[in-house]
């Protein structure tokens, strides 16, 4: 448990200092195109700065999965909710970003509701699931696959409108959460499979299951699409949003199909519900638009 424990703050560390390098780099970049997959990947691989964001992202990939060896599904995602705090912060000192006083306050929530989640499982020794049925686990990520690759479609093109409000990129955020959450099931999938006794022998099995497979397509698209939308969007709104969705998605459909039980206490069972339900709640009521600056008035027409 102390092992699954300090891998997830690692990872914390990790995946906050990856996408705040990344953010950075996407500043001097032209702009990216979600429409043009190849375009983005040859631009992104021309940054040094950006590929060590990305370096930073792949170790905390490697710290997720032993976190998913040695921590059932729910507390893991509680403990990676625990790192949006830092990348605010970093968020703040690094890129200059300003959360506005109803997102700061959401946070704040979003701790509470990890709180919640986190007290759930003090002093309970929860089965952890190694795998999943293919037919349970595909009936869950194809269709959540399929709507988060529609919602992103949607915000660009409402994107290209003229006269639009400043997006804040809350519905790119909860598609990219969506495509993410997928990979979270992929990645507690293939921590399952490999032996770490005997990774080459255990690479036939891992193979043989579509946890590799979903990986390599909720990667690369998530890839594309969240640099697109982190180049256009506050990283401190982007990822927090992002992750909140990733979070509720893979306990939820996690438990279901890796089948590890709720707990049994009706007080345990609330808190756990009671934090997803308020961490989702939280992310519904974030604002759709950024405040637009009011023009300067000409001269002769003050009030």
């Amino acid at each position: 448990m102390v092992w699954g424990v300090t891998a997830a703050l690692v990872a914390n560390v990790l995946y906050s200092t990856g996408f705040v390098l990344e953010k950075r780099a996407l500043a001097g970049m032209p702009p990216l195109s979600a429409a043009q997959p190849g375009r983005t990947l040859i631009l992104l691989a021309r940054r040094p700065l950006w590929i060590c964001g990305a370096l930073a992202l792949a170790l905390g990939f490697a710290a997720q999965l032993a976190v998913y060896r040695t921590l059932p599904i729910a507390a893991a995602q509680g403990l990676f909710l625990s790192g949006l705090v830092l990348l605010l912060v970093l968020s703040s000192a690094v890129l200059g970003e300003r959360p506005s006083g109803r997102e700061r306050r959401a946070v704040a929530v979003i701790g509470l509701a990890l709180v919640m989640v986190v007290a759930s499982l003090y002093g309970t020794s929860e089965e952890i699931s190694r795998s999943a049925p293919t037919g349970i686990l595909l009936a869950l990520c194809v269709p959540t696959l399929a709507a988060g690759l529609l919602l992103y479609s949607a915000a660009e093109r409402r994107a290209r409108r003229r006269h639009r409000q400043p997006t804040t990129g809350v519905a790119y955020a909860v598609a990219i959460g969506l495509i993410y959450g997928v990979s979270s099931l992929a990645i507690k999938g293939v921590s399952g499979r490999l032996d770490t006794s005997d990774l080459l022998g255990s690479v036939p099995a891992l193979l043989a299951s579509p946890y590799p497979y979903l990986l390599l397509v909720t990667g690369v698209s998530g890839l594309v699409l969240s640099q697109t939308a982190l180049q256009r969007c506050r990283a401190s709104l982007i990822v927090p949003v992002c992750s909140t969705v990733t979070c509720v998605f893979t306990i939820v459909s996690g438990t279901i199909a890796f089948d590890e039980p709720l707990p049994d206490d009706l007080f345990r069972l609330l808190l756990r519900l009671g934090g997803t339900v308020l961490a989702l709640s939280v992310l519904l009521t974030l604002p759709r638009h950024d405040a637009e600056t009011p023009l300067p008035k000409e001269p002769g027409h003050e009030a």
